[in-house]
This record gives C-alpha cells, sequence and structure tokens, in this order.
C-alpha cells in the first residue's frame, strides 16, 4: 500500500508569478507542503573556450533559440568577443514565450522573427522556407538528441555552438530532508540527484517525471516512475501529481 503524501520537493525554481501557481492551489487544495529547488544550474562557456570551437555567428545568417538561456548567452558571447550581430539576422524560436524574450536584446517589431507552437517540430516549415540560410544553433551541451536529428532529417543546412553547460548544484543541505515525492523534469535533474547523493535508494520515495527523455533517464538509474506527465489525460505535471495525491491520500 502507497504511503500518504504529505510532502513535495520540485527541482525546478520557484514560479514567480502575481497570481497563484498551479503548485500553490496543489499545495492549498490537498493541505501538503510543496518546496522548490533547482538541482541544475547554468554557467556560460567563457568566450576564450569558445573561440576554440572556431564557430563565428557572424557567418550564418539566421539563428535557433531552443530556451531563454539559449538567448542570454548568445547575446552575453557576441557582446563579449564584440561579434556585431547584423539587423538583417533571422530568429528561429519553438514557442512565442522565447520569441518575445528576444525584446530583451532586440527592436521586436524590427526583425525577422519566427516562432511556433512549443514543439520544435512545428519550426520545421519555417526553416525550410528558409532553407538557404546559414542557421547557427546555440545551446547547452546537454541538448535533446531529437533536436539535431530532425534538422539533419530534413536537411537544414546548420552549425550548433556550446555557449553554456548545465551542471548540478549542491544539494549537500538536503541529505537529511525527506520528502514523499520528487519531481523531475529533464534527465540533468536525475543525474544531480545521483552526483549529490550516490547512495540513494527509492524506499517510499516517489518519483515524477516530466517527458519521455527524463522517464528514460529515471529507468536507467534504475528509479520506479510513480508518476508520468505529459500525457492525453494529464498535459500538465501539477495534473498528474494531483490525481495521484488524491487517490493515496483518500480517506486515509
Amino acid at each position: 500500500m502507497e504511503l500518504k503524501v504529505k510532502s513535495i520537493l520540485v527541482s525546478q525554481p520557484e514560479p514567480k508569478t502575481d497570481v497563484s501557481s498551479p503548485y500553490q492551489e496543489l499545495a492549498e487544495k490537498n493541505k501538503i507542503k510543496i518546496d522548490f529547488r533547482p538541482f541544475i544550474q547554468v554557467e556560460g562557456v567563457a568566450h576564450a573556450d569558445f573561440r576554440k570551437d572556431k564557430v563565428n555567428p557572424a557567418e550564418h545568417g539566421a539563428v535557433i533559440f531552443t530556451s531563454r538561456n539559449a538567448v542570454d548567452h548568445f547575446f552575453r558571447i557576441c557582446e563579449e568577443m564584440r561579434i556585431p550581430i547584423s539587423n538583417d539576422l533571422k530568429y528561429f524560436c519553438p514557442s512565442e514565450a522565447i520569441a518575445l524574450y528576444l525584446q530583451k536584446y532586440v527592436v521586436y517589431r524590427k526583425r525577422k522573427i519566427y516562432f511556433g507552437n512549443g514543439d520544435f517540430k512545428d519550426l520545421l516549415p519555417h526553416l525550410k522556407k528558409n532553407k538557404d540560410e546559414k542557421f547557427l544553433l546555440p545551446s547547452s551541451d546537454s541538448l535533446k538528441a531529437d533536436i539535431p536529428k530532425l534538422l539533419e532529417d530534413n536537411k537544414i543546412n546548420y552549425t550548433r555552438a556550446i555557449i553554456y553547460n548545465t551542471v548540478s548544484s549542491d544539494l549537500s543541505d538536503l541529505a537529511d530532508v525527506n520528502y514523499d515525492i520528487l519531481v523531475f523534469f529533464s534527465p540533468s535533474g536525475i543525474k544531480s540527484l545521483f552526483h549529490n547523493f550516490p547512495d540513494f535508494v527509492q524506499e517510499n520515495t516517489r518519483i515524477a517525471v516530466f517527458g519521455s527523455t527524463t522517464l528514460q533517464a529515471a529507468e536507467d538509474a534504475g528509479l520506479i516512475a510513480n508518476i508520468t506527465a505529459p500525457s492525453s489525460k494529464f498535459p500538465s505535471m501539477t495534473m498528474a501529481i494531483e490525481s495521484y495525491v488524491k487517490g493515496v491520500n483518500k480517506g486515509k
């Protein structure tokens, strides 16, 4: 019999919002404690190390951003290396949220910006319409393997540039803290768990994972994923967790 859930640790920063977040509503509705702690952190690649890869952003007419981190570190590298950014540079983003984030660095309405509906595949029609361009793909060292494969399968001319690394956070202060559910959103989070606690044994701890690659990483590490998302029934992690919590806490 699965034990009642009283506490959850989400391996991400706490959502910054002026209104109640889904996690806050989940905690209040089910009377459980939810804490947030990033299991991974981003470190920018020094421009001196970036030069060794001999990738020149100025030689590309278009850039593909997969995250806000990629946006930040692309413009950081260009500034540090004093690389001029052409007003004609084209920007491609899998979501409107990432596209709008470009306003931090460029005059949005004066730039050629293309975006999808949240899935990288949504970009393919835009990329194919610009197939004569030479694309730059700024990324971390842990880019999802399906992104380069999709570009290569569709014969998109691109160069990958690793401009930041994903590293494990120091979680030593959590050594004596136990949670009923640990929530992960990336293989890097699973890796960080065992980097910090190599002797971790799941026992009664429930594991929640988001995405197929995170699920695979959990299983490869010998963990049992008790809660998975997204799915047709539970498109969000909070919905999947709430269903599970109601099931095991009912009548206890």
